[in-house]
């Protein structure tokens, strides 16, 4: 199954096809009043740490390594996922930042990391609960041990 995951910058205009509009940033955007922004949701729990934040916006750390820490993070905390996968499981799902450069950012990580999830639960689900029981079938005479 295909999931519609897009990345946009809070300050772009609202669509009518934007769907779920979640803000996935730890601080408020300055200078937008909640209800103007039309949002689903502000999530901040699948954004990077403070700690992980800091580093990034003071170039203590460079995106290459912003990037797998916060994968790193993702990676051990999929609960922060489950509520971003069940509305794009819904209806297409806009993800929302304030920052400038939306490829610099965390979101396209985030992306990926949601389009990840998504695809291996789908993958879990093609898998049997359990193994096959073959107790209604007949005994078959050539396994007899007798």
């Amino acid at each position: 199954m295909t999931h519609d995951i897009v990345i946009k910058r809070i300050y772009q205009p609202i669509e009518a096809e934007d769907g779920a509009r979640v803000l996935v940033d730890r601080l408020w955007p300055r200078g937008k009043p909640r209800e103007t922004l039309a949002l689903t949701d502000w999530y901040r729990d699948a954004s990077p740490s403070p700690t992980l934040r800091r580093q990034y916006h003071q170039r203590e750390i460079s995106h290459f390594v912003f990037a797998f820490r916060y994968r790193g993070e993702l990676r051990d905390h999929p609960e922060h996922l489950v509520p971003l996968m069940r509305h794009a499981r819904v209806r297409r799902l806009t993800l929302l930042t304030a920052a400038r450069n939306i490829e610099a950012s965390h979101l396209p990580v985030l992306h990926e990391a949601l389009l990840k999830a998504l695809r291996d639960e789908d993958a879990a689900d093609l898998e049997p609960a359990s193994p096959p029981c073959y107790a209604h079938l007949p005994p078959d005479p050539s396994r007899d041990e007798g």
